[in-house]
């Protein structure tokens, strides 16, 4: 791939949701990029040279330079083209709270998912109940620190923690489809409405991964865990 200066060019993983989450970001600010699907089996070099420090996508180039890391990249794009919609409000106070939880979805929630992914039996039902768990803490958080408003979304526009936990958790029904429900709407009520509402945005529905063809790389990625 030649490389032409002023171009943005993300580097990605068409199944990601963390690539799904740049993706999002520069649609939403009406950036013209190039995509490029990485083999991760077999990266290039030029996508090494990129990011040889983690070699994992999302990888973002602009002017020449690269950036990596999903949310780092976020703030790249909102620190960079200040056009609306933003991702973030201009308050710091309150960025400060849309970043805490971001990661807190990051650090707490995905890793959950996760363990669920790799268990079977007992060990799956107490994972499923320590997701539940700690998607309380984050409906309750979210409800303290955004009373009466829905902090996913900027207006009618996904706003960061649309971009952040939608990317992930629209495509619940798939890993439901899989291995079966993980998240249970009678439990976790909040974040089910609050996912249904993110999915229904036609600019989360046009970005997100085939739901077919991502049942069929989850199948068969379940499938070599439980050998």
């Amino acid at each position: 791939m030649e490389e032409k200066q002023g171009e943005v060019v993300l580097f990605g993983s068409w199944a990601s949701p963390f690539c799904t989450r740049v993706e999002l970001a520069l649609k939403l600010k009406g950036i013209p990029y190039e995509y490029v699907e990485e083999d991760l089996t077999n990266k290039s070099e030029l996508f090494l040279s990129y990011n040889p420090v983690h070699k994992k996508v999302p990888v973002l180039v602009h002017n020449g330079k690269a950036i990596a890391e999903s949310l780092v990249i976020l703030e790249y794009i909102e620190e960079t083209w200040k056009n609306s919609p933003k991702l973030l409000p201009e308050d710091p106070y309150q960025r400060a709270k849309f970043r805490f939880w971001a990661n807190f979805y990051d650090q707490k929630i995905l890793p959950s998912f996760y363990v669920i992914f790799g268990s079977k039996g007992k060990e799956r039902e107490t994972a499923i109940e320590d997701l539940s768990q700690v998607l309380r803490v984050f409906e309750e958080g979210i409800e303290k620190d955004f009373p009466g408003q829905s902090p996913f979304f900027n207006g009618e526009s996904l706003g960061f923690l649309g971009v952040v936990v939608g990317s992930h958790a629209c495509n619940y029904q798939a890993i439901h489809e899989v291995i079966g429900v993980v998240i249970v709407p009678e439990k976790n009520p909040e974040f089910i409405s609050w996912v249904h509402a993110m999915k229904n945005c036609t600019l989360m529905e046009e970005t997100l991964p085939p739901h077919d063809k991502l049942v069929a790389k989850l199948s068969a990625m379940f499938k070599s865990t439980q050998v």
